[in-house]
């Protein structure tokens, strides 16, 4: 039988051991606490910008020639990116990972000019999480964040990524990078010059 002393000292340690580790949310959590985003307007409230790509994204503009599908329309957060301003969200320098507070949201363009919210993104410095410590990529719902290769001609260095469609169904699962049931059919500009002709636009 423990001694009382003994008893006390593990109740303590169990006690600061729960207050210092804070459970992963769940995607039920981040999807309730980013519902607000579906209204662009609350997310320029909140500091997100338009990326200067201003390309709703598809696998042709990585030079992917298979139809997975689209992104969107990409806007973030500066200061969780560690970007300046006129970069754009691949210049990212910072190490953010939370959820609840992405960097990246994700939207689709409608016929009337207006954007529905879709996914969730968050994007960091491959070379940053390393330099703090980590061996392996950072994961979110048991779901590693794909590794990007750095592109020196781009000027893009390694980078983890990961979406997560919240608000759209996708058949590709929900943290593929590319969704079939998303479209830049709408979109003002796609940068048509690196679509292939033969290729379905979304």
């Amino acid at each position: 039988m423990p001694t009382p002393s003994r008893t006390v000292s593990c109740l303590i340690v169990s006690v600061l051991t729960a207050s210092c580790s804070t459970p992963e949310p769940t995607v039920d959590d981040v999807r309730a606490a980013t519902e607000k985003y579906r209204d662009v307007a609350v997310a320029l409230a909140d500091g997100y910008v338009r990326d200067p790509i201003d390309a709703c994204e598809t696998p042709y503009h990585m030079g992917i020639v298979e139809d997975l599908g689209v992104m969107g329309i990409h806007y973030f957060r500066p200061d969780l990116l560690g970007v300046q301003e006129g970069e754009t969200r691949l210049d990212a320098t910072a190490t953010h990972t939370d959820f609840l507070e992405p960097a990246i949201l994700v939207y689709e363009p409608q016929a009337d000019g207006s954007l529905e919210l879709v996914a969730l993104a968050n994007l960091l410095s491959a070379d940053a999480w390393q330099a703090a410590g980590h061996s392996e990529p950072p994961s979110f719902a048991d779901t590693a964040f794909e590794l990007g290769d750095a592109d020196p001609g781009m000027m893009v260095g390694a980078r983890y990524e990961l979406h997560a469609w919240l608000f759209r169904d996708n058949p590709r699962g929900m943290f593929a990078a590319y969704n079939p049931n998303a479209t830049c059919e709408h979109h003002e500009f796609n940068m048509p010059m690196i679509m292939p002709p033969d290729m379905p636009h979304h």
